[in-house]
């Protein structure tokens, strides 16, 4: 068990242990002196959402690095995906990103890329967080060998032309109207831009970060007020994204939300006609619903599940040689172009596909029926409630009920003290009973 490391690196309320200026102090000094090998001067790019608590997030994680030898790129408020491109582009040794992805603001959160641009393993993650608990003092820098720290400049249009490079050379978003949500989150200022330097009409929602609006009943997360806009404007297609940028949700031109397991299903198909699929298939998590494991078998593709977490996506496609993967929530990894979920680069590869067929989203983006699936999350606090015998009974009879027709998947999250409840199959009301039963046990059990 680790004490600091979750699914997607550190996270907490700001502020609060673990998520302290003390702890991000720390943290740059470990993660600083486990990317430190030889006696070059050594780099960290540091990237940022908008909340207010990055400020000193920030300060101290420079404070860390610079402490132990490490130059720092601030790049300031910039989407997760850009701080893993400007990491192999900048040579930097190590970077970090400062965010609770769709969180709301009073959290926040620290991951990391390695050199490569990809989130560091288990292994890396585990010798960092030993550090954190150790006496780091002997190894800091000598007075002369303490780090430096300046802004890149350039780091929004070098994103941007980045993301408008992927699109297909010649098309052109002309004649696309487009709104787009940037959940007044990391994406504010680059996703627009890229849309508008592309040629489409733009419409922008979730541009005005305060520090505590992130997320608010905007973005991914929230798509209404993205829904209510497309159809007030007649717009051709919305975009959400999360206050990180690493997700993306569509909403067509009535104004009917897309998910990330139809998006991954319009880029699958797409990129199989266009032989471009390094191989017959995709890769999603245990979330992703059952319907689209069957369109994907209907096209003779095959998808591979794993846990929950972009970071497992990832994991398996480099291991198993796949170039699309992604998660129901809207993570969308497509290696031909990121190492890591990336909203906006999702988000243009599916707008090439409706420019390219010519037809309306609600046509292009809408590939299967999904089976029916419920959702539900349970708020525990002390240990986890799926080790008492109660749950773990109701877990196997909710199992054995939906048999072979159905799935159900018991997790707790890696970022929140939750217990999510899933369940999906063919019988829409037996699915809502297993996890309305099972919720109601796992809530007592947690009382």
């Amino acid at each position: 068990m680790r004490k600091f490391f979750g699914t997607d690196g550190i996270r907490g309320r700001a502020n609060t242990p673990p998520m302290t200026a003390d702890l991000a102090l720390k943290v740059g000094m470990a993660a600083g002196l486990a990317f430190k090998n030889g006696g070059h001067k050594h780099r960290v790019v540091i990237g940022k959402d908008t909340r207010l608590s990055g400020y000193m997030l920030e300060n101290a994680m420079v404070a860390g690095f610079t402490s132990v030898g490490m130059d720092v790129f601030l790049l300031g408020p910039m989407p997760t995906p850009s701080v893993a491109m400007l990491t192999r582009s900048l040579r930097a040794d190590l970077g970090v990103m400062i965010s609770a992805s769709h969180n709301p603001f009073h959290d926040n959160g620290i991951k990391f890329f390695g050199p490569d641009g990809f989130k560091l393993s288990d292994a890396i993650e585990a010798e960092i967080e030993a550090m954190l608990e150790s006496d780091l003092t002997p190894r800091l820098a000598a007075a002369m060998d303490l780090g430096r720290a300046k802004r890149i400049e350039s780091a929004q249009q070098r994103y941007i032309e980045f993301a408008k490079r992927t699109m297909p050379r010649e098309m052109s978003l002309e004649g696309l109207r487009v709104v787009v949500d940037c959940a007044n989150g990391a994406a504010y200022k680059v996703a627009p831009e890229a849309l508008w330097e592309l040629g489409a009409d733009v419409i922008s929602l979730g541009v005005a970060p305060d520090g505590l609006n992130i997320n608010k009943d905007c973005g991914s997360t929230a798509p209404e007020a993205l829904s209510r806009k497309v159809l007030e404007v007649r717009a051709d297609i919305g975009i959400a994204l999360d206050g990180d940028a690493d997700r993306v949700i569509v909403v067509d031109e009535n104004g009917q939300v897309i998910d990330g397991d139809q998006l991954m299903a319009v880029v699958a198909q797409s990129w199989q006609a266009a032989n471009k699929l390094s191989q017959p298939g995709i890769v999603a998590t245990v979330m992703s619903n059952l319907g689209l494991e069957r369109y994907l078998g209907d096209l003779g593709l095959s998808l591979s599940r794993t846990k929950v977490g972009d970071r497992y996506v990832v994991e398996h496609m480099r291991a198993h040689g796949f170039n699309v993967g992604g998660e129901q929530s809207g993570h969308i990894v497509l290696s031909d172009f990121a190492t890591t979920g990336d909203g906006l680069i999702a988000a243009l590869q599916v707008i090439a596909c409706v420019k390219d067929q010519g037809r309306p989203v609600s046509e292009v983006c809408r590939r299967f029926e999904p089976v029916p699936q419920l959702l539900k999350n349970v708020r525990f606090s002390g240990g986890s409630p799926l080790e008492i015998g109660v749950v773990k009974e109701a877990i196997l009879d909710g199992e054995q009920r939906l048999g072979t027709s159905g799935r159900l998947v018991i997790r707790a999250s890696g970022t929140e003290p939750l217990i999510r409840v899933m369940a999906e199959g063919d019988d829409e009301a037996l699915v809502h009973a297993v996890v309305n039963d099972i919720a109601e046990i796992v809530r007592k059990s947690a009382a």
